[in-house]
């Protein structure tokens, strides 16, 4: 998916043009039929704007007079407001047996060993060179490892690990839960008290710390799962539940005026601004951790994984010391240009003469009212305000490298 917001406004554009836009970025051509998950017709009776997007049938926003991308974007950051993302094209995976945690950690760079009942983390699945296959964020749900991938990628992440499976002497099995599960992600400052009125008596919120999770009932039905996390960088929450019951579960959260059906193309616009990758755009197989500001997946200085290594194509980010090999290049964040950067705009030295690198991933923040993006460029040239130029539309434009996020997460912590 390249960025939904990546061409969203120029400051004289009309919403009809925003959203047009928006949902032609989206819809990738593609011959083979799409999946639906269990919410396309509550979508369609919302006035979804339906597209493809990683072998589903997914809306990228919403028609009418609370819909579009830039009402959908500012809605999610608004105090006491919530948005409501149908994510169910994710993979969910649960990995089982009594090496599970062993074999994770040949296969992703993050501590799964230290990760206490309840508690997750983002990591990143590599390849033999270090290059990254996809991003995961990965829970110890006590009697099995919980796992979700990006849905463009999922069955090449299963593809990966069953190879992997065969090469590792240990006990160990992958459990794709499919279609049968749904996932949905609700998120802003008021998620917290949308979602706590389908939890069970007694299970409080105020305890739950960001990125934990846990297996529960929801508006009292059993199979379900929650975890504190999302990708917006605000407060929030996915929740899972069978494929039978995600209608009555999402109908039940949007019967809450506060929470709104929000769209594919306020997602990417809402997780640019937090500075947060796109896989595909901001991430590939030739991109290592270090060069996508992600050496902190790994760990602190000296810590386990960054002394031992073990996982695929550690050799090629870590040093014997747990240091990170230098790289030639960088992600960094972009702003300062008069207009968006869409991906693949060219990166500029401060003179304008030496190309220096390009953008992957752009748009006009609906928040700070100015353009922002992020790519790559030289390391020597990826140090926080350092001047640059962009061409945009084959004129050159000054820029600036900043750090992210670009607005400022939210994420929550449990109060002392």
């Amino acid at each position: 998916m390249k960025s939904a917001a990546a061409t969203l406004i120029r400051h004289s554009r009309t919403t009809a043009t925003v959203n047009n836009t928006a949902k032609r970025t989206l819809a990738a051509a593609s011959d083979e039929p799409l999946a639906k998950t269990a919410l396309n017709e509550l979508h369609k009776e919302l006035n979804g704007d339906m597209v493809p997007f990683a072998g589903y049938e997914l809306p990228v926003l919403y028609k009418g007079e609370k819909g579009g991308v830039m009402k959908e974007h500012l809605h999610c950051r608004a105090d006491g407001s919530a948005s409501l993302f149908d994510v169910s094209h994710m993979g969910q995976i649960r990995w089982h047996g009594k090496d599970r945690v062993a074999f994770l950690e040949k296969v992703v760079v993050g501590d799964i060993a230290s990760l206490a009942p309840g508690s997750g983390c983002l990591s990143l699945i590599t390849n033999e060179k270090g290059g990254i296959i996809d991003d995961t964020v990965i829970t110890n749900a006590g009697d099995y490892i919980y796992m979700v991938v990006n849905g463009a990628c999922k069955y090449g992440d299963m593809e990966h690990f069953e190879k992997q499976i065969d090469e590792f002497d240990g006990e160990v099995a992958m459990e794709y839960l499919g279609d049968d599960m749904q996932l949905l992600a609700i998120q802003g400052p008021g998620a917290v008290d949308a979602v706590q009125k389908i939890l069970p008596d007694g299970f409080n919120l105020t305890n739950m710390a960001f990125m934990t999770g846990v297996d529960t009932t929801l508006d009292g039905i059993e199979g379900c799962r929650i975890t504190r996390c999302g990708y917006t960088g605000e407060d929030g929450f996915e929740v899972a539940m069978p494929a039978a019951n995600a209608v009555s579960i999402a109908s039940k959260l949007l019967e809450d005026p506060t929470v709104l059906p929000t769209g594919l193309g306020a997602r990417d616009s809402l997780r640019l601004e937090a500075g947060l990758c796109l896989y595909g755009n901001d991430l590939d197989e030739t991109t290592t951790p270090t060069m996508g500001a992600l050496g902190w997946t790994m760990g602190p200085p000296k810590s386990r994984r960054r002394l031992e290594g073990g996982f695929l194509g550690a050799e090629h980010i870590l040093t014997p010391e747990g240091k990170f090999k230098k790289v030639a290049k960088k992600r960094v964040g972009i702003m300062g240009m008069k207009a968006p950067a869409r991906g693949h705009t060219e990166i500029y030295d401060a003179d304008g003469e030496t190309m220096i690198g390009e953008i992957t991933s752009g748009t006009f923040s609906p928040c700070l009212k100015k353009p922002i993006a992020m790519g790559y460029v030289e390391t020597k040239s990826a140090k926080a305000g350092t001047e640059v130029m962009v061409k945009i539309r084959n004129k050159m434009q000054k820029a600036e490298v900043v750090k992210m996020p670009f607005v400022e997460s939210r994420y929550y912590r449990v109060p002392e």
